[in-house]
């Protein structure tokens, strides 16, 4: 059978079959990714601690990039439970990477400030990783990385 004299009844469905595939290969890709990136913020909190967890090392970082300050806000950002980002917080203080400071806006709450140390061994993790990544995004094009980016916020969104 011709295209031309393909029945057109069976079309959507093959279109809706092609779709499906797609969506689970975006899937296993997206699972692989993800994979990827828990063994990179796994590598990375050995990195700044040896006994640092990957979620601690997540707890660090939103800490450190000003993203995320206070507990409540680390709890919002990272979607995780109050008691695992206050055991993370100690353990971070108790390590010397985070300090509680007085908010200087209400003195009566706390913020949460990455230290000296705690910046200088986010560097050296991150360094070997963003590496890795610029290496391969470097092999795209600025309009391709731009479409990416994107695709991503429209997933994300």
């Amino acid at each position: 059978m011709t295209e031309a004299t393909a029945d057109p009844a069976a079309e959507p469905a093959d279109e809706d079959e092609r779709l499906d595939r797609a969506v689970t290969r975006v899937e296993q890709g997206l699972g692989r990714l993800f994979a990827r990136i828990r063994v990179s913020w796994r590598d990375a909190a050995a990195i700044v601690h040896p006994d640092l967890q990957p979620l601690g090392y997540q707890v660090l970082v939103s800490i450190a990039t000003g993203k995320a300050t206070s507990a409540g806000a680390i709890i919002e950002r990272l979607q995780t439970d109050k008691s695992a980002v206050s055991r993370h917080v100690r353990q971070l203080e108790e390590l010397g990477l985070v300090e509680s400071l007085p908010d200087p806006e209400d003195r009566r709450a706390r913020v949460l400030v990455a230290t000296d140390l705690a910046q200088e061994r986010i560097a050296i993790a991150r360094a070997g990783y963003e590496g890795r990544i610029k290496d391969r995004l470097h092999a795209w094009s600025a309009d391709d990385l731009d479409r990416f980016v994107e695709l991503l916020d429209s997933l994300g969104g």
